[in-house]
């Protein structure tokens, strides 16, 4: 009912925005002698912004089509290596005869396409041959492709590394990092010939125990049933996944808005007065931003549930008791491959140590092969966007990968 009710407020404010279109393109207009006016300023924002508010997002691209190496750009042309019924395997493939390491990004199921993570691909393509796992929108696969929750999610992780075979670098961002350990884990007891080279693993909730922020807090104190009977609904005709029970995307972004609504706020304010005073480059920063930041998608409820049960509210991983599809994972199994954690100081989402966590539960790993960076004065997504990863963070993701590639070669542009 309550995803009925969405898609018909939605269908409620097509002719609003239609509105808000044409009324900011009149008074942009250059030709419209009011679009120079503070006036005519004044209303084009609010039209713009009124238009902003009531889009519904679809998937962003990457627009990822050239890097630079050693100083010269360099085609890059996405492809898709593997294609799942709840994800595909996208390739960066860069016109380049450079052996350099090869990484799997995955990317977070948790509300955001994988496009969130287009600064983390960026930056990594001049030195690296980059992978990363893209997620479908639950709302759009149909109920006859089955059913996937974080078991599947983990097998999944198996099956690509399988794909690309041994000596990958696998680096999972926020939620995964969960699931991408236990493929380390069974893939190592298994002594698999395609387990990663080395592990990374950025702000990721691997035991929420250590130092809860809010939305740890939030899992721990409901019940499993509030979950379950106050955000999951199902999908609504004429969407192919009708029928689907999901944890829809609108109401995880309502969540991510809510928890620094004060902070939203204020860029819209000073998005809009930009955009009065004629200051468009920095208005549009803040536009791009959001663009992405509002395209979100439905995750599967058997994922969803499944998730806060295992990992924030029972903690099976760090203790040793998940039993995935009949596989217990054992933390203890993995021996050989290197683990970096990174923490952000100021990650409001995975508090401190809940990433670290991973090193102090790998027992059989020797001391050299773990790693671990606290990234100062760095918030959730700084980890893995904007400046701060560009230069302090990626750099040392770098080296670490090189440090434990077990075939480097020389660059040959």
């Amino acid at each position: 009912m309550l995803y009925t009710f969405y898609e018909m407020q939605q269908m409620a404010f097509a002719p609003m925005r239609y509105m808000a279109t044409q009324g900011q393109k009149f008074y942009s207009n250059p030709t419209n002698p009011v679009s120079h006016t503070p006036a005519g300023r004044f209303a084009s924002a609010s039209f713009d912004i009124l238009e902003q508010l009531t889009r519904r997002y679809g998937k962003p691209k990457f627009g990822l089509t050239s890097t630079i190496i050693e100083g010269q750009t360099i085609e890059v042309e996405e492809q898709i290596v593997s294609r799942r019924p709840f994800g595909q395997l996208k390739h960066f493939k860069r016109k380049t005869h450079c052996s350099d390491p090869r990484v799997l990004i995955v990317a977070p199921m948790s509300g955001h396409y994988a496009t969130l993570l287009r600064g983390t691909v960026e930056a990594l393509l001049p030195d690296h041959d980059v992978y990363i796992t893209d997620w479908r929108d639950a709302r759009k696969i149909p109920m006859t492709e089955g059913s996937f929750d974080l078991d599947d999610y983990v097998d999944y992780i198996v099956d690509w590394l399988e794909d690309l075979g041994p000596n990958t670098h696998i680096l999972a961002v926020c939620q995964p990092c969960v699931p991408v350990y236990a493929a380390l884990a069974l893939m190592s007891e298994e002594d698999h010939p395609c387990t990663p080279a080395s592990m990374t693993l950025m702000g990721g909730p691997i035991d929420t125990r250590k130092s809860p922020t809010e939305v740890n807090q939030l899992a721990q104190d409901r019940p499993y049933s509030w979950f379950e009977n106050n955000v999951i609904t199902m999908v609504p005709a004429p969407n192919p996944g009708m029928m689907r029970k999901v944890y829809p995307g609108f109401l995880q972004l309502a969540g991510f808005m809510t928890m620094n609504l004060g902070d939203h706020v204020d860029k819209h304010n000073e998005m809009f007065e930009k955009l009065v005073t004629g200051d468009g480059e920095s208005a549009n920063k803040t536009r791009a931003f959001y663009e992405e930041y509002r395209a979100v998608m439905d995750m599967t409820a058997e994922f969803y549930l499944q998730t806060i049960d295992i990992v924030f509210q029972r903690h099976l991983l760090p203790d040793g008791k998940w039993v995935s599809k009949g596989r217990t994972i054992k933390p203890e199994a993995i021996n050989e491959t290197a683990i970096l954690a990174i923490e952000g100081e100021l990650d409001d989402i995975s508090g401190q140590g809940q990433t670290k966590a991973a090193l102090d539960i790998s027992t059989s790993l020797p001391h050299e092969l773990k790693d671990y960076y606290l990234a100062p004065k760095v918030g959730h997504y700084g980890i893995f966007n904007g400046r701060r990863w560009r230069e302090d963070i990626c750099p040392r993701f770098k080296d670490f990968v090189r440090k434990h590639d077990q075939k480097v070669k020389k660059k040959t542009a």
